[in-house]
């Protein structure tokens, strides 16, 4: 997620190597185009939510997608938001 802007830093590839899901310990990879596509799809129809209960504010420009497919964390400005609550279900 971002506040918009085009000129925001991507998330590391160093970093995505190292990073697991707090959750379940998983690794974690960059989300694909289809999946941020489908998310952004979600949150313009309303239908979205994070595990927290809340309506993510902003698009999804990059994410980190947990090795199972089943979540994802949103990716702030080049910064990994690795928070449970924040995680949405893809």
């Amino acid at each position: 997620m971002s506040n918009g802007s085009d000129d925001q830093a991507p998330v590391s590839p160093e970093l995505v190597a190292i990073l697991v899901c707090p959750e379940s310990k998983q690794p974690l990879r960059l989300a694909r185009a289809d999946e941020l596509a489908a998310l952004n799809t979600r949150l313009r129809e309303g239908a979205l939510r994070n595990r927290g209960g809340a309506i993510p504010t902003a698009e999804f420009r990059e994410a980190l997608v947990r090795e199972d497919g089943r979540r994802a964390y949103p990716v702030d400005d080049g910064i990994p938001v690795m928070l449970i609550e924040e995680s949405v279900d893809l």
